[in-house]
């Protein structure tokens, strides 16, 4: 596991173990703050050692972006914390969250893992925690999925996007015409830094280009499914549809995004299908 300090009080954590994806820790006058977990236990109990011995202190609240096991299995460690998510989110931890955690428990290293309901909910407009000396202002971001949200830092101008931004945009689950208004309702923020969800963090004078490579990403994508489903062989052609012809390189995220892509392209062919059958 890797630990990167991108302001004096927050830590970002990113995984050896799954897909590079990311936590954060940020300090306050009035203890912790960890947004997200990682994947595996044994990776988020070492960000609750770092923060019980190194930084002396305990954890007040957990906030999970969306309800991806990826993000939210290790929830269940930081015990006696308030955990915050969207209203969707608790009610999706609820169903699938609870399925998912029972097949996974049949591997050792998640036997001790407990699903977690968050007791702080919100919908509609935004959500503002206030945490000692920090701001924590949360907002829906749908498009990964439905429940998704993003956590900006207020004092620091630390967003963490969580996986509405990552290495390519990733809607399987999700939906491709929130993904892309969600995008653009981040433009403009004046951050100084970006957590995305999985990869590398994203600096001050890249996150514009950023997220318009995000969304040109998109766009290319969705013309590129209408044309081939035109084709004599759409399957052939949807087939032939690249990560680089959309714009994206296929080295990202340690080469994983080709295989992300691939899903994105049949995804949104299913619902184009579906609409033109409407």
């Amino acid at each position: 596991m890797q630990r990167e300090r991108v302001a004096d009080d927050i830590f970002v954590f990113t995984s050896d173990l799954y897909a590079q994806v990311t936590a954060g820790v940020v300090m306050t006058s009035e203890g912790a703050v960890v947004i997200d977990t990682l994947a595996y236990p044994e990776e988020t109990l070492l960000i609750k050692r770092f923060i019980e011995t190194r930084l002396g202190t305990t954890v007040r609240y957990v906030i999970n972006t969306h309800f991806h096991a990826d993000h939210s299995t290790g929830t269940c460690f930081f015990k006696g914390s308030r955990v915050v998510s969207h209203a969707l989110c608790r009610e999706l931890l609820d169903t699938r969250g609870r399925s998912s955690l029972e097949k996974s428990k049949a591997a050792n290293e998640m036997r001790d893992v407990e699903l977690v309901l968050p007791d702080i909910v919100f919908s509609g407009g935004p959500f503002v925690l206030h945490v000692g000396n920090k701001t924590f202002q949360m907002w829906s971001t749908p498009g990964h999925s439905a429940d998704s949200i993003v956590c900006l830092v207020k004092e620091d101008r630390v967003l963490f996007a969580a996986d509405t931004l990552m290495p390519i945009p990733y809607f399987v689950d999700g939906n491709f015409d929130d993904f892309v208004a969600s995008l653009n309702s981040l433009r403009n923020g004046n951050y100084e830094n970006v957590i995305q969800g999985h990869g590398e963090i994203v600096l001050r004078g890249e996150v514009e280009d950023k997220i318009r490579s995000d969304i040109e990403y998109l766009h290319k994508l969705r013309d590129a499914v209408d044309q081939a489903l035109t084709k004599p062989f759409p399957d052939a052609a949807l087939e032939a549809i690249d990560i680089e012809s959309c714009g994206k390189s296929r080295i990202l995220l340690n080469g994983a995004v080709p295989q992300l892509h691939r899903r994105n392209v049949l995804t949104l062919a299913a619902q184009r299908r579906e609409l033109v059958q409407l």
